[in-house]
This record gives C-alpha cells, structure tokens and sequence, in this order.
C-alpha cells in the first residue's frame, strides 16, 4: 500500500466511480475468461455494482461461487483483491486498522529529549499506522475489489463500521484525520443468511442472491474446470451431485465440490474417466468409495448410501 490516502479535516468528498465493464453482457464475457461462469442476474448486478459504485450483497448457500465471484471479478479487471474475513468476535482493529504499540513504546523511550507533543505527533503518524483490509482498500489508488466474505459471522456492532466506509468511502483516524479514498474500490459482501443483516447496511448495498446452479449451467462449469471429463460422465455425475442435494443431508454439496469428483473420477481410473461408467450410469462401488469428495459429515454419508441404495 502507497500510503493511507487522501486525509482531510473537512467533510469527505465521495470518491468518484471508475467504471469497468461496459455492459451485463461485457461482464458475463470477461468473467468468463476467468473460468466464472455468470448467469444473467449475476452479470447485471455486477454491471450494476461496478458503473453506480455501490457495494453488492451476495447470498446464498455455502459453495455456489459467492466468494469465486469476487476472485473472477478481480481477475476480470486486472484489480487487487483486498478479502475481510469475517468471523464472531472480529472488532476494529482486525477490520480497520490498529496502532503497532510495541514500536510506539520503543519510539518513545528513543525520544526521551524530546518535548511530549512533537513524540506525540511522531508516533501517531502512518509509519506507526497497521492498515487493516478495509482501511487498506480505501488506501489504494490502482483498481481493488475489496472482498467482506461471510458477514453474517461477524456481530452487529461490525455493521456499524460498515457503514461509515460503504456511505462515504473514507475512515476517520481520531490521531489523523479522515482517509478518503481516490478510487473506489468494488466491493462484495458475501453472506450466508447465518442471520439477519440491518436494514441500514442493506440500503447501502445492491442485492444478489446465488442459488446452487440448474443442471445445465453446471454441467458447463464442470467442463471448463476439468476438460477431460467425458461429457456423458459431466452429465451423470452432475445429476447425482443434483440427487445428493435432494437429501435432507447437514451439507449439500458445493459447486467446487462437484468439481474435486470430477478430478477425483479422473484419478481413480487413471485419466480414463469413461471407464467410471457402465452403462451409462456411475459405477456404484466407485460411488460408494469416493462420498467423502462431495459429503463430509458421517450422517450424511450415510444417509447418501442409504438413500442411494448403495450397500
């Protein structure tokens, strides 16, 4: 990071947008050069998010791409991803920023000689300054995606810090001013629905909501993950990742999961993944013995054997 930004005493000037996507459809097609695969709604409320510069809410089940979203958006623009993860109990200066106390305190016994109020001003100064994700994206001045992955995890108090940064893109340092940002950062926040998220962190953002693909847009994002596979065997092994989310299982299984079975299948018949198939069906002993790539809690193993008439 270049610095902290643009400081300033007066009322922050919102950062301007810099846009860049031209269209849903310019969207869907350099995502695609990532290996993301964007459906219609997706595409337009990234279109959306990049030209108006507002924040985007994405929900949705664990392991439909809400965070590969972001990672193909930064890959897409050539932009830095900036990730907060947030988890119970993350507080300002894990998400914000923080003071390095241990080298104030050895600025301070160094600077002795010095009057109290020209020490002050040297170690509260950005060379003493821990930049934290949110304060770090704000910072930058080249294109970033700052990534809020999972905060439904964090508390709500988290929310209030929030707001300050996604209303006015800029966060006021008590010791040093209000940062404010030179460019706008994109940013995703992805949730799980764990809880409820406020209203108020809401309004600020535009809403997208990612559900487990349909068959075919699936099968497609499995091809352009792992090539090899046999179309036949993509769209079988596709329509039983499909009846495993069917299951009343603890963890349906996730997209990226559909595709660790795809290398898995590949793997276990030497690159020959055609040999996986009788009859055109999965073979079922090799579906029995690779559940743990796609199902990992015992109950749901079980339950997938079950169900599956598998043994």
């Amino acid at each position: 990071m270049g610095g902290v930004g643009r400081r300033t005493g007066a009322s922050p000037v919102t950062a301007p947008v810099e846009p860049s996507f031209s269209s849903a459809a310019d969207v869907t097609e350099k995502l695609a050069t990532t290996g993301y695969l964007a459906d219609e709604a997706t595409a337009t409320a990234t279109f959306l998010a990049d030209r108006l510069g507002k924040p985007m809410l994405v929900e949705g089940p664990a392991g439909v791409g809400k965070t590969e979203l972001a990672r193909a958006v930064a890959g897409a623009t050539g932009a830095e991803l900036v990730r907060l993860q947030c988890y119970e109990g993350i507080d300002e200066a894990r998400a914000l920023y923080e003071w390095n106390h241990a080298k104030q305190i050895l600025a301070i016994q160094a600077g002795r000689q010095q009057d109290w109020d020209a020490t002050k001003q040297n170690i509260f100064s950005e060379e003493f300054l821990l930049a934290r994700p949110l304060l770090t994206a704000i910072s930058r001045t080249e294109p970033t995606v700052l990534l809020i992955d999972e905060i439904d995890k964090a508390d709500v108090d988290i929310e209030g810090l929030l707001l300050e940064v996604l209303s006015d893109f800029a966060i006021t340092i008590p010791e040093m001013g209000t940062v404010v940002a030179q460019r706008r950062p994109i940013v995703v926040l992805t949730s799980n629905a764990n809880r409820e998220l406020s209203e108020a962190l809401k309004r600020r953002c535009l809403y997208l909501y990612i559900d487990f693909p349909d068959a075919t847009l699936e099968r497609e994002i499995l091809g352009s993950r792992v090539p090899e596979l046999p179309q036949s065997l993509a769209t079988e092994l596709v329509r039983i990742v499909g009846v495993l989310r069917g299951l009343d299982v603890r963890k349906k299984p996730s997209v990226a999961e559909t595709i660790d079975w795809g290398n898995t299948l590949l793997a276990m018949t030497g690159g020959d993944a055609a040999r996986a198939l009788t009859r055109g069906k999965l073979d079922e002993d090799l579906i029995a013995r690779t559940l743990g790539v796609v199902l990992k809690h015992r109950p749901d193993v079980k339950t997938a054997l079950r169900e599956l008439k598998l043994g």
